[in-house]
């Protein structure tokens, strides 16, 4: 079947196929960053409330919920959150598709750059991001650390 990319509509009901999808995704965090994902907070109802204030894109193979992606609009620029991409579908393309767009909403929208984080862990992602155009811009600290725990990473699509 093919892939398809679906802004997620204001009477969505599907938001536990997507915590789900999240926290398999996420899953291989565990142990490896610290401090622990933020994924770990979300709920069914978290999800609806982010959905209210972010733009969200569902990836759909036939009625399968394979990936999804969150975008929240800021003065300037898209900042980018809980992209997931269900294990056993990752390599695919499914994330850069999400990615895109996302970079499509910000360009409507007249935004200059899309903007997330990643952790330092994580340097798999952070050779992913860049292979889609993002620079790092700036490393932070999670509240009570006294080292950088984050990697900011930018990408200019005006």
């Amino acid at each position: 079947m093919p892939l398809s990319i679906d802004r997620i509509p204001a009477d969505f009901s599907r938001w536990d196929d997507v915590l789900a999808l999240i926290m398999r995704a996420f899953a291989f965090m565990d142990g490896v960053i610290d401090p622990p994902s933020s994924a770990h907070l979300l709920t069914i109802d978290t999800l609806r409330g982010k959905a209210l204030h972010e733009t969200g894109f569902v990836a759909l193979n036939g009625d399968r919920i394979v990936g999804c992606v969150f975008a929240l609009e800021r003065a300037d620029d898209l900042y980018v959150g809980k992209l997931a991409v269900a294990p056993d579908c990752q390599g695919q393309g499914i994330g850069r598709r999400l990615m895109r767009a996302v970079e499509i909403l910000a360009l409507d929208r007249g935004k200059a750059a899309l903007e997330l984080q990643t952790r330092i862990e994580l340097t798999a992602n952070h050779a992913a991001f860049a292979s889609l155009g993002f620079h790092e811009t700036e490393r932070t600290a999670h509240e009570g650390y006294d080292r950088p725990t984050s990697i900011t990473m930018r990408k200019s699509i005006s």
